[in-house]
């Protein structure tokens, strides 16, 4: 199949024929966003551990609400010209990502044929121009009115872009009646996955801040259940995409971070989750040293520990080992009391990582790809990689 390239708003067209850096592999590819607010870490970072990589993806560009792109981590400056180099050697794919999560100016570029072309313009002169292998789009947050034109955009792009790689990252879909007790009758997407399926090369699923989407999962009770990613939750979000996308294609996205919630006791069972930010685990283990607590392995594979933030933080330890082994804890029958402000932390750290990575080994799929690469994950993540 031909594509078409505009190199330029002049619509120059340049005709390729067949794709060969696009012929499908048996490897298990491994992919890692870089973030432009850690740009030094993360390049030296990935530099170090370049071996391990399949293609590496700056995070990156943005969107101005006219379409156009915006250079967030300056792209063509250091240190980012040495890890393009260090990738180029070793036949490491260099994607920028292109992240935008308005949802109305989304909408409006995407349903202009004018503002569109001018998008899909920029995207690849931003490509090609500078040598990259593809881009990365991560459009979130959208409306579902916008989908049929977010589906002519990527139609458009993948036609636009020639024999470079168009990978989609997307948002995972937790099946209806793990979301639901009752299904809404009006359920709409924003994501076409069979148009995703047909003009994305690769389709990485950020399978991650699951949080308490899944109330199938979320019956821990007094116990707090808020993973970053559960297996058992991925698998069901993977099996749904399978449906439509190519398992050749997907790409498992894998985090490296976790979030600090805090809980508010519900008046019979269960909690009300705030959550109050993210981090990478040093900030955890830091925590966990200074009030004494214990970051146990909870049901979901990850690390958790609870602690109340008074003057004089203090550990919840039995709450920490009912993480660990599932048992509804009573609090009220235990004599633990806590104010409204309990504390409870939870990540990813390398062990998680490895299950993600013989979950998508077991699954059939393309691979993974890190979020992020940012010189926070866990140290050992690395020797899981090699």
């Amino acid at each position: 199949m031909l594509k078409v390239v505009i190199k330029s708003f002049l619509a120059i067209l340049v005709v390729f024929t067949a794709l060969p850096a696009l012929a499908a592999s048996s490897n298990f590819e491994v992919s890692g966003w870089i973030p432009y607010w850690r740009k030094a870490t993360g390049t030296a970072e990935a530099i170090t551990h370049i071996k391990v990589f399949t293609e590496l993806s700056p995070f990156g560009f943005t969107v101005k609400n006219d379409g156009t792109l915006f250079d967030a981590a300056g792209i063509y400056q250091d240190p980012w010209p040495a890890l393009i180099t260090k990738a180029k050697a070793n036949k490491v794919r260099i994607i920028p990502t292109v992240m935008w999560a308005n949802a109305s100016a989304i909408n409006t570029v995407l349903r202009s044929p004018k503002l569109r072309t001018l998008h899909v313009n920029q995207i690849v002169q931003m490509v090609w121009g500078h040598g990259f292998d593809g881009v990365d789009i991560d459009y979130e947050a959208k409306f579902a009115e916008t989908s049929p034109y977010f589906s002519l955009f990527l139609k458009e792009l993948y036609a636009a872009i020639g024999n470079k790689w168009v990978i989609c990252s997307i948002e995972p879909r937790t099946p209806l009646t793990s979301r639901y007790d009752t299904i809404p009758p009006d359920i709409a997407y924003a994501n076409d996955f069979v148009a995703i399926n047909k003009y994305c090369d690769r389709v990485k699923i950020m399978a991650y801040d699951q949080g308490t989407i899944d109330i199938r999962l979320n019956t821990a009770g007094a116990v707090p259940y808020v993973p970053v990613a559960d297996p058992q939750w991925v698998e069901k979000v993977v099996t749904l995409a399978v449906k439509d996308i190519k398992k050749s294609k997907i790409i498992l996205g894998v985090p490296t971070y976790g979030y600090e919630w805090e809980l508010t006791p519900l008046s019979q069972q269960g909690y009300n989750y705030d959550l109050l930010w993210a981090f990478n685990p040093k900030y955890a283990t830091g925590i966990a040293s200074s009030v004494g607590a214990r970051p146990m392995r909870n049901r979901a594979g990850e690390l958790s520990f609870s602690y109340l933030p008074t003057t004089t933080p203090k550990s919840l330890t039995d709450i920490d080992s009912n993480l660990s082994n599932n048992n509804n804890l009573n609090v009220a029958n235990n004599n633990l009391t806590f104010s409204d402000n309990l504390h409870v932390l939870w990540w990813s750290d390398a062990s998680a990582i490895k299950a993600k990575i013989a979950l998508a080994k077991k699954l059939g799929v393309r691979g993974i790809a890190i979020f992020k690469i940012d010189g926070g994950a866990d140290p050992e993540l690395w020797s899981i990689l090699k």
